[in-house]
């Protein structure tokens, strides 16, 4: 059966909106659960909009694409093909995991956006990186660092038991850097604030945190760490 035959059966898994076909599964646009002026002034509504609709959205649309071809090339035996489609696939898969991780790590500060980290979270903050605001600021100046276009991360190693903040290139996800599970992901790409910010990344990264998500983040560590 040809993969273009693509409509069957929805469901959701892992918080990302997809769709089962044969053994692979294409992706659809999640809702947000917050407006898109919700993170005004720290984000504007027309930039969460853009980033939303546009951007994101394009990420599904060539994932779900390159699946099609991966089907059929893989129907076909056609091993070169199916090779050379791997990097597209990373690529927009990975701005789609990304993406929805982004959505749920910010926050309305009427719904708790910009508190700190409690419980068992926080104190490892503390002893991990002295402080929360040492963790900002380390965070801070490793995503101005980003050459180009990639994201920042504040993620745990499962096996260490250990908080780490990583960047990554372009969309690859956290889990490219092995055990790491992401917690709060800040995504430095230029579509995420130029039209409010410019070319000024740095307050873009010092305003975001009015709208973190530590509820969630915490809620993973918990998870991860019980």
């Amino acid at each position: 059966m040809a993969l273009r035959t693509l409509a069957t059966r929805r469901r959701l898994g892992l918080g990302l909106g997809f769709q089962s076909i044969r053994g692979l599964q294409t992706f659809s646009l999640p809702d947000l659960p917050y407006d898109y002026g919700a993170l005004e002034p720290a984000i504007s509504g027309e930039i969460m909009q853009l980033h939303h609709q546009k951007h994101h959205q394009t990420y599904i649309t060539n994932y779900n694409k390159a699946l099609e071809q991966l089907d059929a090339a893989m129907a076909k035996g056609d091993a070169p093909t199916v090779v050379k489609l791997q990097s597209a696939i990373k690529f927009n898969g990975g701005g789609h995991v990304n993406h929805s991780i982004f959505w749920k790590n910010l926050a309305p500060v009427r719904e708790g956006g910009g508190e700190p980290p409690k419980g068992s979270l926080g104190s490892t903050i503390d002893t991990n990186f002295g402080s929360l605001e040492a963790l900002i600021q380390k965070m801070n100046a490793e995503g101005a660092a980003v050459q180009g276009s990639g994201w920042v991360w504040l993620g745990v190693d499962k096996e260490l038991k250990k908080l780490v903040i990583e960047t990554t290139a372009n969309q690859d996800p956290l889990v490219t850097k092995g055990s790491l599970v992401p917690l709060l992901g800040i995504d430095v790409w230029e579509h995420a604030y130029y039209l409010q910010y410019k070319n000024v990344r740095p307050d873009y990264l010092k305003n975001i945190w009015k709208v973190m998500n530590w509820k969630y983040a915490s809620e993973v560590y918990e998870k991860e760490c019980p």
